[in-house]
């Protein structure tokens, strides 16, 4: 079992910038894991952000691409989303995921990852 725990996120302007970091533990190493990031926002269902696997190849979802980076620090079992340009559809609660998924075409279903932490809030304001 995986434990995940989100920080960063807050408030911010149409804009501007934030980052949003997990760090995991409770496993002797992540190899074969992919980390990744989806969000929910009120009333609609959770949308995939972004994936990076152990190898380092990623995975955007489209509405983010060219405004978010997502970076792994193996080393410390960290995954960090860096947000640029931020929208106020960007609003949402953000939840980091791992699972044991070694390529990066099965990254973007939430079925494959079987670890999540509790999220951090990420507003936009317009």
């Amino acid at each position: 079992q995986v434990q995940l725990v989100e920080s960063g996120g807050g408030l911010v302007q149409a804009g501007g910038s934030l980052r949003v970091s997990c760090a995991a533990s409770g496993r002797a190493f992540l190899s074969s894991y992919a980390l990744g990031w989806f969000r929910q926002a009120p009333g609609k269902g959770r949308e995939f952000v972004a994936a990076i696997t152990w190898s380092g190849s990623k995975s955007y979802g489209d509405s983010v691409k060219g405004r978010f980076t997502i970076t792994r620090d193996n080393a410390k079992n960290t995954v960090t989303l860096q947000m640029n340009s931020l929208k106020p559809e960007d609003t949402a609660v953000y939840y980091c995921a791992a699972g044991p998924i070694r390529s990066v075409i099965y990254v973007l279903s939430s079925l494959e990852y079987n670890n999540w932490g509790q999220g951090t809030q990420v507003t936009v304001s317009s």
